[in-house]
């Protein structure tokens, strides 16, 4: 069985061509959908019960925020492989067979992304290298943009991959990512110390130290509106990104990189923050 695992926000018409998306391009074989909505006040949730009804459903009475709703998710869910999908997205023809059908085939593999799309058809860059401080510094000072295929400059966003070809990548984004239940049992899933933003990284970089890989397929694929949720809190959300951020080196990099490379990404990464929050809308989008 596959398990196809939705955390929603306030999305509503965006879930419901996501989950008809799943009815008209299925996977092969037993598949169960589980959908955990964080308090939505659009009524997506009543949404679901009515129009869906035969899909599993769990309305939670406040927002537990990404990382909390999907480890709910996860503990409801049954299959060997286990789909992680946002509501803003809709699976391709054929998109779930060849992620399953890959994972199967691939004892060392233990996720696999599609090919994401935008939805006026062109690719939506979706693979990143884990947040090492040379690529974050890279990043910050904006030489991704100004190179971006130099493999050194574009090292993070990795703005030189042609996202046509199948590769072993480091964090492709969670909007659309296949996994297995074994794997995510060995690392424990989310860690909810990441709320919103980089819990998809943790899990990764987690998966990858315990020897599994990960794979970027091209024949699989997406389309995906990107960050529609995330979009009605923008300031919010950017704080809480570069909180993230933080936290995750000091989880993971701080003793790997010395006390020069961590404060480093630290001053900058702060100083990145106070620049997109100045940028941003000072009013939330309801």
């Amino acid at each position: 069985m596959i398990s196809i695992c939705i955390v929603n926000w306030n999305t509503r018409d965006l879930l419901r061509n996501c989950l008809k998306a799943i009815d008209s391009h299925p996977p092969v074989g037993e598949y169960e959908i589980i959908v955990v909505d964080n308090a939505s006040p659009d009524a997506s949730a009543q949404m679901v019960k009515e129009e869906f009804p035969r899909f599993r459903l769990l309305a939670n009475s406040e927002n537990l925020l990404y990382a909390k709703a999907s480890n709910q998710a996860l503990a409801m869910a049954r299959g060997e492989l286990v789909m992680l999908l946002n509501p803003d997205t809709e699976v391709k023809e054929g998109c779930l067979a060849r992620l399953s059908e890959f994972l199967q085939n691939n004892p060392q593999a233990a996720a696999a992304a599609p090919r994401l799309r935008w939805p006026d058809g062109s690719i939506q860059p979706s693979c990143r290298s884990f947040p090492k401080p040379r690529a974050i510094l890279m990043d910050i000072l904006r030489l991704s943009r100004v190179f971006p295929g130099c493999e050194i400059c574009g090292e993070y966003r990795m703005t030189f991959f042609p996202h046509d070809s199948l590769r072993e990548v480091d964090q492709p984004m969670a909007s659309a990512l296949m996994l297995k239940r074994e794997a995510l049992e060995e690392i424990g899933g989310f860690d909810e110390g990441f709320p919103m933003f980089f819990n998809d990284v943790d899990l990764c970089f987690r998966l990858r130290q315990a020897g599994w890989k990960i794979f970027f397929l091209p024949e699989a694929e997406a389309l995906h509106h990107y960050g529609s949720s995330t979009a009605q809190r923008k300031r919010e959300m950017i704080a809480q990104s570069h909180e993230s951020l933080l936290r995750f080196y000091r989880k993971h990099y701080r003793r790997r990189v010395g006390g020069l490379g961590y404060w480093t990404v630290i001053l900058l990464s702060r100083a990145g923050r106070c620049l997109r929050l100045f940028a941003a809308p000072k009013r939330n989008q309801q």
